[in-house]
């Protein structure tokens, strides 16, 4: 058996899981992890017995072997590294919690200060890519701008090749680090050019979220107050969103990152993929379904009936992973009850959000259904009473998400079995077929048409 120091899966060739198909019998190897979830490998069935498999959503796939993030969603457990996230969202900065993901393991206090001031180095971008923000049309969405200033980099900062098979470890450490540091800079002038105000440079006297707000928020007509108790809020939000195992955005980064493109491209990927409502999108859908709620002036009651009867999606309840009330979700409304205290904002969304969980956790529709809250719920109402407009919500999950995005990367990357991501399908098209005459012009009349 494992140790609590040792890595890796368990497989002592004593498991196997026979599969019959076709009057052929073939033994499948099982793989065990370090929480005992099974796997059985699969990689040989098709040379074993022609067949493959077929799963839609891949809710029964795994598509890798990762020691990042441990997931139990029937149990609501989350762990980035094997540390549970509830601890690390009390106890640890942003900062420390992506040099966690990255590098695998906490850093120690001379880790922690050269960490900071790499970040605090990195954190300007190229002065020619300042251009590049001015030529977006007027409301250009921010994650449009962000997925095509991330790619960028890769010009500006040509540290990582395309065409290196093995990329030396110094260059993907930089890679890291500029990321982590340039891409708050680029989301906080996204903002900026969506408003119409200047630039506001990073300053090296404050920390990664102080100095992300500073950018967002000062003007030079009206410095921006940092509040500690934003900035921790802000710190928990991006812990919280920091990993989340091989989600959708997860799984594109280490697609594309397969056909050895470099970090830049493949963190490119995840940003668009996370732009969709059904993935980083769902918390601006959920103020917008609370907007609803409120400008109809129908009671939360009759909204939730209405849902029931017509099926339609409820945003910020139910999870593809978890069957219980998201850990992520408990902590978040915590911290949004706090921020609005401090702030002193009175905001009916909260009130509407409110009561919609008080109806969902008591309606056996839901519970049924497993539509607890999840992290979507309350973030979304953080953000608003923050200052952040509903356009950078999913901005700001691509901020929390870079940590685990470069982590699974650089896994990928360094794991000995590597193969470029090319699922199979099972096509169900028509049969071969010929061209008949008159589906096509023939030769004739081609030459016929030139003359004239």
């Amino acid at each position: 058996m494992r140790t609590n120091g040792q890595k890796g899966p368990v497989n002592l060739g004593l498991e196997t899981a026979r599969l019959t198909f076709r009057g052929q019998s073939v033994d499948l190897p099982v793989t065990v992890g370090s929480e005992n979830e099974a796997a059985i490998d699969i990689s040989k069935l098709r040379k074993a017995t022609g067949a493959i498999t077929l799963d839609y959503g891949y809710l029964n796939t795994g598509s890798c072997e990762s020691a990042v993030t441990y997931l139990d969603g029937e149990n609501g457990i989350l762990r980035y590294r094997g540390y549970p996230v509830e601890e690390l969202a009390a106890k640890s900065r942003f900062v420390e919690v992506a040099y966690l993901l990255i590098n695998g393991h906490m850093p120690n206090a001379k880790e922690r200060g050269e960490w900071s001031a790499l970040l605090n180095q990195h954190s300007m971008i190229h002065e020619d890519m300042r251009r590049f923000f001015y030529q977006y049309p007027e409301h250009a969405h921010p994650m449009a701008i962000l997925s095509a200033m991330v790619v960028s980099l890769s010009t500006f900062y040509p540290e990582l090749s395309q065409h290196r098979p093995n990329e030396p470890e110094e260059a993907i450490t930089i890679a890291a680090k500029r990321l982590m540091s340039k891409l708050r800079t680029i989301a906080a002038f996204s903002y900026k050019k969506s408003i119409g105000e200047p630039f506001v440079y990073p300053r090296s006297d404050l920390k990664y979220c102080a100095n992300f707000l500073n950018m967002m928020f000062s003007s030079p007509v009206c410095p921006y107050e940092i509040k500690p108790e934003v900035v921790s809020a802000l710190n928990v939000l991006l812990i919280l969103h920091a990993d989340h195992e091989q989600n959708c955005s997860t799984s594109a980064v280490r697609l594309v990152g397969s056909a050895r493109v470099n970090l830049y491209a493949s963190v490119s990927a995840g940003i668009c993929a996370l732009w969709g409502p059904l993935h980083g999108g769902a918390n601006q859908m959920v103020i917008e379904m609370l907007e609803d709620i409120i400008a109809s002036g129908q009671s939360v009651k009759a909204y939730v009936d209405r849902i029931k009867t017509t099926k339609e999606l409820l945003y910020g309840f139910g999870h593809r992973v978890y069957k219980t009330y998201d850990p992520r979700a408990k902590i978040i409304k915590a911290a949004c009850h706090r921020v609005l205290k401090v702030l002193g904002v009175n905001d009916r969304m909260l009130d509407i959000a409110l009561e919609l969980e008080d109806i969902g956790m008591k309606d056996e529709y839901f519970l049924s259904r497993n539509l607890y809250p999840n992290v979507d719920f309350y973030s979304g109402l953080i953000y608003r009473a923050i200052g952040i407009p509903k356009e950078m919500f999913t901005v700001m999950f691509a901020l929390g998400r870079l940590p685990g995005w470069i982590a699974q990367w650089k896994e990928a990357r360094e794991d000995t079995r590597f193969k470029l991501q090319r699922p199979r399908q099972i096509y169900v098209g028509p049969h071969k077929r010929r061209l008949l005459p008159g589906q096509v012009a023939s030769e004739t009349s081609k030459t016929s048409r030139t003359k004239k």
